[in-house]
Formats: structure tokens, C-alpha cells, sequence
């Protein structure tokens, strides 16, 4: 396992302190959540059920709100008894997955670059990581589709995909979907979905939700967050949806791990599902003007665009720099703290910096570019 770079850039912003310091490194985001959601938790705290280990498998409403989210994404049926399990944060959602489901040297695919914290999940179930590298191309990000066909061998255990991808933005098309499903199909494998944020979409891009296609719904655990979309960061509650018979062995890796997700935060995150697609839409659109910022601001350097997401990255092979010499020098000459990519990825790693846009406001953001041209002038 290796460290996530976040952790040190985070420390060194806190350390620098001062209101100039632009906050680019972490996934926070000062887009507020919404208000019923907030009072939702206010209630909670003088409720005594609230208060309690039971359901060790999730509070009942936030099981049903989750099965009817997911059910109206997808298309598929799903049932909150039968279907879910709520974790303390999707992140904890993932690693019970793994648990659960891989064996000391079975292989899981994931995509290049791909959040390290995710890498290191797979490792400490006793997987092998093996990576299908996204390319760039004149939109941004494309899923290397034969790259993805040649990634499994007879050890494939499981996929486990995100769209939009963290740290790129790299969006899954409907054909991508497609290709893993035949493959899961044909090979008896897993599809693990993190769908921490699947709404966040740029550009009028659809929502394709793999589990809805022929075949998958058998075949797909997907793993939910109320902490991107929904805002809910320190709330940390997750989902995971299942197929029945995975859920007892999922609820007793949970257990053993966790023990119960956060009482208090299970309401709050039951309401904000509830309120359905406009919340979720206008957070994005805030956050689609704040890639489009900085997108135009760094015109003319190696941005990749994101489809949706968070955060952008910046290839530093074109400006013969590595993604910890921009990181070092964005931060020591200009005052903006953004993470190198080392260990997030074997072909798109290293040279990779990626830039947070969802924890600064437009009005703040506005001349990145010139800091940026300045620090990383040979």
C-alpha cells in the first residue's frame, strides 16, 4: 500500500495558512448541501433510535431511499430489505465488497489513473490490481477498449469502475458499458460500480448505469456515497447493493469491520436521496463553471478535459516536468495546493497533477493561469 499525496499537501496548505492559499488537493467541496438534509441531522440528534448499533445493516428508510435511487437509475428492480446494506462512507463500501468477494491473488481491473485509496483496497483484500489505461483524445478521456479485453486472465476476479473516474473525470460511454458487460457475462465475473459520482456529469452527458443492461443485475454490486453529490463529506454514510444472496456474507464482512454505519447521518442522507435529481443538478452546474474556468484559463497548457467530476489533470510530460516538480513549484511560487499523481496509476501517474476545482469559488479561481504559466516557466 502507499500513501495518497493528499495527507502531505493538505498538512502543507494547513501549515502556509492564510486566506491566499488556494485549496486545490483535496476532494472537499464549499458547495452547500441541501437544507432539509442539514435540519434532517438537527432532529437526529435528540432522536434516541438514532442513537443505537441497530440495524446493523442500515436504518430501514435510508435502505428504501437507496433501493428506489438506484432502481430509477438503473432500471432495475431492487429491494431495500433484500438489496442493501448501508456502510460507514462508500469507501468502507468497497473494501467490505472486496472482502467479501476476492481471494489472496485474484485479479480486479481497474482504470488508468485511478484514486490510490481505491488501489490500496484491492491490496489489502489480497487482490492484484491490474490497470486498462484511459488515452486522451480531443474530448478528454477515453477508455482503451482493447487495452480492457486484454486485461483479463483466467486469475480476473472482478472489475471495479467509476464514472466520472477520480482524479481524471474520465466518463464511461454507453459503448464501454456495453464491453465490460459482455466480458463480465461471458467470464462469470463481478462488475463493483462506485457510483460516488455518477450525476455528476458535464456537457449534457447521459446517465448509464451498467446494472440496468442485459444480464447485469446479477452480475453488479454497486457502491454508493452520499458524500460527493449529496455533499454529505463528514456525514460518511455509503451503500451497497447487491444481489440477495451476497448480502449475508456482505452484512457479516461488514460487521467485522465497521460494525454499524453513523446513526445520526443515516436520516439526513435518506433525505437528500429523496429529494431527487434537481439538488444533484445544481451543484453540478456550479461545478461545471468552475471546470470551465479553469479550463480557459489554462488554455494552451496540457489540461485533459473531465467529463464530470471534481478534478482535472494536467499532463507535465509536455512541460518536461513530473506532477510533484508542478505541485512543488505551483505551491512554493504561487500559493496553490494541488496533488501529484504518484501511485495513482502505472502509464498516467507520475506526470499528473491534478487540480480539485469543487472547494473554490469562481471568484477565487480567476487567475490561476497566470500562476500557474509563471510557476512552471522553464
Amino acid at each position: 500500500m502507499t500513501g495518497i499525496g493528499v495527507d502531505r499537501m493538505g498538512d502543507l496548505a494547513d501549515a502556509a495558512g492564510g486566506a491566499d492559499v488556494l485549496r486545490l488537493e483535496n476532494l472537499d467541496t464549499d458547495v452547500p448541501l441541501h437544507p432539509a438534509a442539514l435540519e434532517a441531522t438537527r432532529r437526529a440528534l435528540g432522536d434516541d433510535a438514532s442513537n443505537s448499533y441497530l440495524p446493523f445493516v442500515g436504518q430501514t428508510r435510508l435502505r428504501r431511499a437507496v433501493a428506489a435511487h438506484v432502481a430509477r437509475l438503473s432500471g432495475a428492480p431492487c429491494d431495500g430489505e433484500r438489496n442493501v446494506l448501508i456502510s460507514a462512507g462508500g469507501l468502507s463500501g468497497i473494501l467490505n465488497v472486496l472482502l467479501a468477494l476476492v481471494d489472496t491473488g485474484d485479479e480486479v481491473i481497474l482504470t488508468d489513473p485511478t484514486y490510490v485509496g481505491l488501489i490500496n483496497r484491492v491490496r489489502l483484500a489480497g487482490g492484484v490490481p491490474r490497470f486498462v489505461p484511459f488515452v486522451q483524445d480531443r474530448s478528454g478521456w477515453a477508455l482503451d477498449r482493447d487495452a480492457l479485453r486484454r486485461a483479463v486472465t483466467p486469475k480476473t476476479r472482478a472489475f471495479l469502475l467509476m464514472s466520472p473516474s477520480m482524479p481524471s473525470g474520465g466518463v464511461l460511454s454507453r459503448e464501454d458499458w456495453e464491453e465490460v458487460a459482455r466480458i463480465v457475462r461471458e467470464r462469470e465475473l463481478w462488475l463493483i460500480h462506485d457510483t460516488a459520482m455518477q450525476r455528476i456529469l458535464f456537457d449534457g452527458r447521459e446517465v448509464v448505469d451498467p446494472a440496468g443492461l442485459p444480464g447485469m443485475a446479477e452480475r453488479t454490486i454497486t457502491v454508493g456515497s452520499a458524500s460527493k453529490e449529496l455533499r454529505l463529506i463528514g456525514w460518511r454514510v455509503g451503500w451497497i447493493v447487491a444481489p440477495a444472496p451476497l448480502v449475508p456474507d456482505l452484512a457479516l464482512v461488514s460487521m467485522g469491520n465497521v460494525v454499524v454505519p453513523v446513526g445520526i447521518a443515516q436520516t439526513a442522507a435518506a433525505v437528500a436521496l429523496e429529494a431527487g435529481d434537481d439538488d444533484v443538478a445544481r451543484a453540478t452546474a456550479i461545478w461545471q463553471a468552475r471546470r470551465d474556468l479553469i479550463v480557459r484559463e489554462l488554455a494552451g497548457l496540457p489540461v485533459i478535459r473531465p467529463g464530470g467530476g471534481w478534478s482535472l489533470l494536467i499532463d507535465g510530460a509536455g512541460l518536461g516536468l513530473t506532477g510533484a516538480e508542478m505541485s512543488r513549484r505551483l505551491f512554493d511560487q504561487a500559493r496553490v495546493a494541488a496533488t501529484p499523481m504518484d501511485g495513482w496509476g502505472e502509464v498516467n501517474g507520475a506526470r499528473l497533477l491534478r487540480l480539485v476545482f469543487a472547494n473554490e469559488p469562481v471568484e477565487r479561481l480567476r487567475g490561476i493561469g497566470d500562476k500557474a504559466r509563471r510557476a512552471w516557466a522553464r
